[in-house]
């Protein structure tokens, strides 16, 4: 199960054809941060970094939460994303457009329903421990296959920030585990 005819008409309607693909749907160096938090703690770049369309942005990250169905490596790119879609930054179109180029690189990849009789119900969570900038919540992830299908997967931020590690680790596979259930 693929979307690959919708990610080129993508990469077509944004205007990267001739864009150099990329290797990752995000850099995992920048971090995002909201007008808002810029601001507050008077970053200096913020100046730098005006406010872009808002309507732009809000439908290309509605495009891209769109391929999330079948993609599973952009959910995480996307969620992040999404989560300024009120007041959208240079950088997080910039953002954005980064992962339009990864779609170029990996516009074929979907879903793969194996017919293998392997009925084993396996799961895989992590958790990084305060990760988001603005609020200190950690980020979860977790992924549920049977057999070689991947069934289930979910990025999320953390609804309570978590006083260590090994609490935002307890807290993922608590939602991995009522995902199973």
């Amino acid at each position: 199960m693929h979307q690959r005819k919708y990610a080129l008409e993508l990469i077509d309607e944004v205007g990267m054809s001739a864009a150099k693909p990329v290797g990752t749907p995000i850099n995992v160096n920048v971090k995002l941060t909201s007008k808002h938090y810029d601001e507050h703690e008077k970053i200096h770049g913020a100046l730098e970094d005006p406010l872009v369309d808002q309507t732009i942005y809000q439908r290309l990250i509605g495009k891209l939460l769109y391929l999330n169905m079948t993609r599973p490596d952009l959910s995480f790119s996307t969620q992040n994303l999404s989560q300024f879609l009120q007041q959208p930054k240079k950088s997080h179109m910039d953002a954005a457009l980064r992962i339009v180029r990864y779609l170029k690189k990996q516009s074929g990849p979907g879903l793969l329903f194996s017919r293998s009789s392997d009925e084993i119900v396996t799961a895989f969570c992590d958790a990084n421990w305060a990760s988001c900038p603005l609020t200190r919540r950690s980020v979860i992830g977790y992924v549920v296959k049977i057999g070689n299908s991947l069934v289930s997967w979910k990025p999320k931020k953390q609804t309570i920030v978590s006083k260590s590690s090994a609490e935002a680790e307890y807290r993922c596979l608590a939602s991995t585990v009522s995902e199973l259930i």
